[in-house]
């Protein structure tokens, strides 16, 4: 009974520890090994967008057809499928830092081959590539930035992974408007060799040399990301303690204990939350939306526009997620993303249905054309609130969660199988839409997703403990108990 209450009680610590601990202060240094680690989301976000600009100059350059261009765009996913196992292998053999300096490799060649051979399959090839690179780096990077954190900056820093993947987002939709595709992916070679030779320098994270039974270096680790009147030794020897009860390694089968299973539960759901509450299909609408108001802005434009409301948005969750919490803005996501998809179904059943059958050719298209125009509004102004909704919950948090919730020695496992998870949600959710489309409509589409947004709020409320503030040997101990 008392666990329950825990979990639903954001005020009742989830380990009593000293509150000089509690609220360590970290040392400049800590941001500027952050900072360097965000180079890899930035080089994601950059990979996720590049189709936006690229296919369409691909399509008048005749090297893609409509079919070959949906599966330009379809082919990250299934890279990154696969990359995120490996790099969960990865951080655990050569480390976190080594496992985000290799990305870089398959964003490489992925880009060269890109920019260099004007075939198909040099593109599928060079889309896969970078696919799988950016399968690694969803894994990586949060992982490296939640166990180098502390309590009470981890959701600040975490959240940041996904303000990053927005920002190359953003980036390769601005360039697209002066650039070729060409040279986008030249940039995008050069993001990546940045990542390798700037994280260089840096050092690994605390967790991981404890794995290795390198205490020494551990600490020294510690003593660069803390200030000085941080009691360093008190936290190596809680990550320790974490790790003395944890097997050396972790299989499968043990995911059926339940301070396993529940954290893995927790983050296969919220990656199926983000994936299915229909991001992919806003986007996908986003020019169509815009013409609906009959607004001039063209396409390239459009795209820009959404592409900074979602960096805004994102960046006002960076900075209430350790103010707010992880539950409140999930709980908000959800509610802003259900209300906002409610009325973009709402808007696409009304325009249908101001057409009849016997409705002459001609006066059709003006009642259409007037019918778009005056509620044109309606779409617009959900669009805006939906994205809102998404970048402050659903972007940023389930990608958070995962790097904290899973023990340090199960996080590699753990995060591989919600990474692939989630990138499989993604590969369905894009190439099976206009089948789902032509089974529901658009409004029954957006109304399904309203649903799962409705069933994401359900599942927060009951099940994902809040973990603000909280070190990630407290959370790891919280799920301990609850067996």
């Amino acid at each position: 009974m008392g666990d329950n209450v825990m979990a639903n009680n954001d005020t009742v610590p989830l380990l009593q520890r000293n509150e000089h601990h509690r609220r360590p202060s970290s040392d400049p240094f800590l941001y500027i090994v952050v900072a360097v680690s965000l180079l890899a989301p930035i080089s994601a976000g950059y990979t996720i967008g590049y189709s936006s600009p690229a296919i369409p100059q691909l399509k008048n350059d005749t090297i893609l057809d409509d079919n070959s261009a949906s599966w330009f765009g379809s082919l990250l996913n299934v890279g990154a499928i696969f990359g995120g196992p490996v790099a969960g292998f990865l951080i655990g053999s050569i480390g976190r830092k080594a496992t985000l300096m290799a990305c870089a490799v398959p964003f490489a060649v992925g880009w060269a081959l890109i920019a260099s051979v004007p075939y198909v399959w040099g593109l599928y090839l060079g889309r896969v590539l970078t696919g799988f690179a950016t399968g690694m780096t969803t894994l990586a990077c949060p992982i490296y930035i939640a166990e180098m954190a502390s309590p009470d900056n981890r959701g600040f820093l975490g959240s940041s992974f996904q303000l990053f993947i927005t920002l190359g987002i953003l980036l390769v939709y601005t360039l697209g408007v002066y650039l070729s595709y060409v040279w986008l992916a030249i940039i995008g070679a050069i993001f990546a060799c940045m990542l390798s030779c700037f994280m260089l320098p840096m050092p690994d994270t605390p967790s991981y040399w404890l794995i290795k039974h390198d205490r020494h270096r551990a600490l020294a680790v510690l003593h660069k990301v803390r200030n000085v009147n941080v009691d360093v030794d008190l936290e190596c020897r809680e990550i320790e303690a974490t790790l003395d009860n944890s097997d050396n390694n972790v299989s499968l089968s043990e995911f059926g204990q339940r301070h396993l299973f529940m954290p893995l539960l927790i983050s296969l759901a919220l990656m199926f939350f983000q994936q299915f509450s229909g991001i992919n299909t806003v986007m996908f609408y986003t020019v169509t939306i815009f013409q609906s108001t009959g607004s001039s802005i063209d396409a390239n434009t459009a795209t820009i526009v959404i592409g900074a409301v979602q960096v805004v948005a994102t960046l006002v969750s960076v900075m209430l997620m350790d103010l707010v919490g992880r539950k409140v803005l999930l709980i908000t996501a959800g509610v802003l993303m259900a209300i906002s998809s409610t009325t973009f179904g709402l808007y696409y059943f009304l325009t249908k249905d101001e057409i009849s059958p016997t409705t002459p050719s001609g006066l059709e298209d003006i009642l259409l054309g007037n019918a778009k125009s005056d509620l044109g509004w309606l779409s617009l102004s959900s669009m805006v609130i939906y994205i809102i909704g998404f970048s402050l919950g659903l972007g940023p948090i389930p990608w958070l969660i995962m790097s904290e919730i899973f023990p340090s020695k199960a996080r590699g496992l753990a995060s591989s199988i919600a990474t692939a998870f989630n990138w499989t949600c993604s590969f369905i959710i894009t190439k099976e839409f206009l089948d789902l489309e032509n089974l529901l409509h658009k409004e029954g589409v957006f109304w399904m997703y309203a649903v799962v947004c409705v069933l994401e709020i359900i599942f927060v409320i009951l099940f994902v403990p809040e973990t603000k503030g909280k070190s990630l040997e407290e959370i790891e101990d919280y799920f301990r108990r609850r067996e």
